[in-house]
Parts: structure tokens; C-alpha cells; sequence
């Protein structure tokens, strides 16, 4: 006879517990409001503790990566670096109080309607038991790089005797002096993994198959000020005027401006700006090398789009992450195809039934703070409510 599957009740359910999940969580507790973070991996911020690699700082100043409640100290340095974040989520989690169910991975979320609940359906890691959780509210923050992504149908890959990893999988340099290392991709991962190579004392290459905005952490947060006074349109121009100044011609080194401003491409697509960290001048001086699109690989020798074959001893993929939400996620309101929100900024992150959602528009940890805020001031609304006699109550 088959177990029978144990149930757990909860006021709300968040799925996810890095930065977002971790806001929503506090934010949450402040107003009274309890819930529980269900978490694949073993330990919170598991995306910073262990898929990053070690030269990580982050780009933008201090005040625009804080959470909610808990703002960084002014003996923090301004760029924090990836131990000193890790540290502050770890005091974070401790500080409010934050629930987490570790280890559980989230099979399916479904809306009950009969019992006005959210079931999500997840297995403990540690036994391979399945468990069953409802809660009025569900919040889905488990962010956009949950899966690393590796191209496919590269003709010939397979043959490549050499090292093969992800970024998730890169720490550092070390292990790779003296040898000459492909880097594909030019975001910012890509091109601070090329850097840190390059300064191990590796011959760093960087694929760029497509335009993008350099600029410097300066000039970013500029922009970032800016944005609380000027139309995108101005933005972008200071911007270009700023790095046209400090960084001159990029194209002439193979880096080729968009045709859209790197604000308006940061609100707009996917794609980031490259913040500079000391590759730009290491291209410059031909320390890193500038290589256009893979075409096929033949044993340790890789042809790029432009004919031209180099032999490699490794190649890193800073390749991205692809959301996994709308896999467990049964619902087609909130989460679009490619597992981010369905809407736009700033009427993402509501869906029906008491569905949200927090960090799904990639606007970075500024965005997680803005979402939990949100979420959490909406569902305590809506418990007070809720918790109101109605008239006919009163006058009994």
C-alpha cells in the first residue's frame, strides 16, 4: 500500500531563496505575515555561493543592492565583493527570521479552486520523499538563472579533447597558466571570466557574435542616479557621451555599439551592459582576443565565422541561464514562454488567485527589493481585509 502523502499548511509559499525569495520572505515578516520558502539547493543564495565565480564584485553601488529592511553598513565598500554579498544574505535570512524548507525541489504548483489554495507538489532531496504544500499565496522567485544553457548542434564539439565548462562551473584562473582558453560569450560573465584568464597568466579569447554596450561601473551608476530625473532618452545619450570620453571607439577592438542606448536596451531586452572591470584594456593591448561566431569545432582546433581556425586547450561557456518556473508553474497568466513574467514593468508581478512573482523582469537587486515590497504590502492588504467583520457582523 502506497504512503500516503503528508501535507503542510501555510500562509504563503515562496519558491526560491535567493535574493527575491529572501525579500519577499522579510518583507512579509515585518507586516506580521508568515511564510515559507521552499528551496532546491542545500542553503540560500545558492546561485551566489556556488555558481559564481570568485572575482565576482557587484556593479552597481552598495545602496541599489541592499533588501528590503536591512541596508548595507557605510563601513561596507561600495562594490561589494561576491563573499562580503553571500555574508549579508546569510545575515539577512537570520535577521528576519526566514523559514526555508532546504533541499526541496518544486515538481508542480497548481491552484486548487475548490479549497481556494495553491498545492505545490515538491520532493525532499534528502529522502526522495514527496511532500504537499498549500497556502493561500504563492510567490514565485526562483529567478532567471536557474538552468545553465549550452549551445547545441555545434558541429563537431563533441571531439574537443580539452577542459568543457559553464560559467556556473568557473572559480578562477587557477589550473589554466599557459594555456590557451576560448571564452563564448561577451555579457558581463564572459568578459570578466576572460579578464580573470587573461591575469592567471592564460591566452584568453572572447567570442562576440553580436553588439553590445561597454561602459564602466562610473558611468553605470550615473546612469542609475539619472534615472530618478531624466527621460531614458537623455540617459542614453549622456551615457555614450560619458563612455566616448572614457573609452573612446570600442568598435575599433570588435566591440560594436547597438543602435539602441544602453538604457533604453536595459529596460527594453534582455541584454545588459558590460560593465567594465579591466578586460576593455587587456582587448586593447591584444592580451585578450577578439573572436567572431563558432562555427565548427575539429579536435582542439575551433573555425570562426570569418574562416579563420585557432587551436584551444579549454573553452568556458558564459552561455546564460534560462528560467525554469514555467515548468512547475501551472498557470498561464503570469509566467510567459521563456520563464520570466508574462507583463511588463511595473504590472508584472500580480497574477490571480494569489499568485506573484518577484525578480522576473531582470531588473537586477533593485528590482527584487521594489517586487517584495509589493507583494508583501498587497497580501497583507489583503489579509486585513479579510479579517474585517463584514457589516452584517457589526450590527449583530
Amino acid at each position: 500500500m502506497a504512503e500516503e502523502q503528508q501535507e503542510y499548511s501555510e500562509e504563503v509559499i515562496i519558491v526560491g531563496a535567493g535574493p527575491s525569495g529572501l525579500a519577499a520572505a522579510a518583507s512579509l515578516s515585518v507586516r506580521g505575515v508568515p511564510s515559507l520558502i521552499l528551496e532546491r539547493d542545500n542553503c540560500v543564495a545558492s546561485l551566489w555561493r556556488n555558481r559564481t565565480y570568485d572575482r565576482v564584485q557587484l556593479h552597481l553601488a552598495k545602496h541599489y543592492c541592499a533588501l528590503p529592511h536591512f541596508p548595507h553598513p557605510p563601513s561596507a565598500p561600495t562594490y561589494l565583493p561576491r563573499a562580503d554579498f553571500i555574508r549579508y544574505l546569510d545575515g539577512y535570512a537570520a535577521r528576519f527570521g526566514v523559514r526555508a524548507a532546504l533541499g526541496r525541489e518544486v515538481r508542480a504548483a497548481r491552484f486548487d479552486a475548490a479549497r481556494g489554495l495553491w498545492a505545490v507538489d515538491a520532493v525532499d532531496a534528502a529522502t526522495g520523499k514527496s511532500e504537499r504544500y498549500v497556502a493561500r499565496r504563492l510567490v514565485a522567485a526562483a529567478g532567471e538563472n536557474d538552468r545553465m544553457v549550452l549551445p547545441e548542434g555545434l558541429p563537431g564539439m563533441e571531439t574537443f579533447p580539452g577542459t568543457v565548462m559553464h560559467a556556473g562551473e568557473y572559480r578562477n584562473g587557477k589550473g589554466f597558466e599557459g594555456k590557451r582558453v576560448l571564452v563564448v560569450g561577451s555579457g558581463n560573465s564572459g568578459m570578466e571570466i576572460a579578464y580573470d584568464l587573461a591575469v592567471a597568466g592564460a591566452a584568453a579569447s572572447v567570442v562576440v557574435r553580436s553588439e553590445l554596450h561597454l561602459v564602466t561601473k562610473e558611468i553605470w551608476n550615473v546612469a542609475m542616479t539619472l534615472y530618478r530625473y531624466l527621460p531614458v532618452w537623455l540617459i542614453d545619450r549622456i551615457v555614450l557621451l560619458l563612455c566616448a570620453v572614457v573609452l573612446g571607439d570600442t568598435s575599433r577592438y570588435g566591440l560594436r555599439r547597438p543602435a539602441i542606448g544602453p538604457f533604453s536596451m536595459k529596460l527594453q531586452t534582455p541584454a545588459y551592459p558590460v560593465v567594465d572591470v579591466g578586460t576593455y584594456a587587456k582587448i586593447k593591448t591584444g592580451e585578450i582576443q577578439v573572436l567572431p561566431a563558432m562555427k565548427s569545432v575539429d579536435r582542439d582546433v575551433v573555425e570562426f565565422a570569418d574562416g579563420k581556425r585557432h587551436p584551444f586547450d579549454a573553452i568556458v561557456f558564459a552561455t546564460g541561464y534560462r528560467s525554469t518556473t514555467k515548468q512547475w508553474l501551472k498557470d498561464d497568466g503570469l509566467i510567459g514562454e521563456d520563464g520570466m513574467a508574462k507583463r511588463s514593468y511595473p504590472g508584472h508581478w500580480k497574477g490571480e488567485n494569489g499568485l506573484y512573482c518577484a525578480g522576473m523582469v531582470r531588473r537586477g537587486i533593485y528590482g527584487s527589493y521594489e517586487d517584495a515590497e509589493l507583494i508583501a504590502e498587497d497580501i497583507s492588504n489583503n489579509k486585513k481585509r479579510q479579517s474585517k467583520p463584514d457589516d452584517h457582523e457589526k450590527s449583530n
